[in-house]
């Protein structure tokens, strides 16, 4: 048997399987109980597994993964831009097709081509629920600009329910999204038109807004949930992105962290973000972290998020003393 031939659900199966029981079981429980039924079954069923097989479920995974990400900052056209450059022409086009063929079927989606104004001039005197049930399934580049384009007391009132918002019936976003459907059609051009709560969703919309409306969205959530916006707050800026700072940055954050909790950070990272710490180290301290990674030995996942969490702590503590300026929004540089 072979990757093409397999089911969705036996490669969420053994998708699954491969994540190891702590990260299946956060999985499983964003899922449906009929959904979750299927899908250890499924685990049953599934006997032993080739390893090849293995590795070209998760390889299929991360390039959907990695395609959709790209579809979300920049559309369809842009995604297949940045996977023809790193994975060729091939290649790029079947992860699109199978990305394409997915996308059809997510809530809202005749929104994703139309122009943010108008999706604006509709929404924003609707039911805040209703708006946070549809920008929490719009891309975040699009969702961003609808956000921004909100009244600010309407802003933290729509920030604070995408964050709360959990699972919702696909019966509910059905009937909502039909219902959407058939009155806005008279808004929109036809040449116009063409995922779900929780704090990422949030997260990712924020980070594409610019700096008055990020401001505005956070103080409005400040008074509705200091907790919850502390909270969007830490995960505004994510550890990978340190790769990003300029050199000068780095070298100010690294000052500031603890060789131990540094280490552990690093642990198991991708290869050019442990570079980019490296390199801003003299050659006697950098050959040192790379000794305590070494010596760490396997580290538990939560140990290696909360010293990851004190980096990050020390990156936006550095931005609000004035030392270091994060750029946001659409641009993906950091500068200091």
């Amino acid at each position: 048997m072979t990757t093409e031939t397999m089911s969705g659900l036996r490669k969420a199966a053994v998708l699954l399987v491969q994540m190891g029981k702590e990260d299946s079981a956060k999985v499983l429980a964003q899922l449906r109980e009929p959904e979750v039924e299927e899908l250890t079954a499924e685990i049953v069923r599934l006997g032993s597994i080739d390893p090849t097989i293995a590795t070209d479920v998760l390889t299929e995974f991360r390039d959907m993964a990695t395609a959709y990400r790209y579809a979300g900052q920049g559309g369809m056209d842009f995604a297949r831009e940045l996977l023809e450059a790193s994975l060729g022409r091939e290649r790029a086009g079947e992860i699109v097709s199978r990305l394409s063929a997915s996308l059809v079927d997510l809530p809202f989606s005749f929104l994703q081509r139309a122009d943010p104004r108008q999706v604006l001039s509709f929404l924003q005197d609707e039911h805040p629920q209703l708006i946070a049930l549809v920008l929490a399934h719009l891309p975040a580049h699009l969702a961003s600009q609808i956000l921004s384009g909100l009244s600010p007391d309407l802003q933290a009132d729509v920030a604070h329910r995408i964050a709360v918002m959990d699972r919702t019936s696909p019966d509910i976003i059905r009937n909502v999204e039909a219902q959407l459907e058939r009155r806005i059609s008279s808004v929109l051009q036809p040449q116009d038109l063409s995922t779900v709560g929780g704090l990422q969703p949030l997260v990712d919309i924020i980070n594409r807004a610019d700096r008055v409306t990020e401001r505005l969205i956070l103080e409005g959530l400040e008074g509705r949930s200091p907790e919850l916006a502390e909270e969007v707050r830490s995960r505004m800026f994510m550890f990978e992105d340190i790769v990003h700072l300029d050199d000068r940055a780095v070298q100010l954050v690294v000052r500031q962290v603890e060789t131990a909790d540094l280490a552990t950070a690093l642990k198991g990272v991708g290869q050019g973000t442990l570079d980019k710490i490296t390199k801003n180290l003299s050659e006697r301290a950098a050959e040192n972290l790379l000794e305590e990674i070494e010596l760490l030995g396997p580290v538990r996942i939560r140990q290696v998020e909360e010293s990851q969490a004190k980096v990050v702590h020390a990156i936006r503590a550095l931005e609000e003393s004035g030392q270091i300026v994060i750029r946001r929004g659409d641009e993906d540089e950091f500068v200091a």
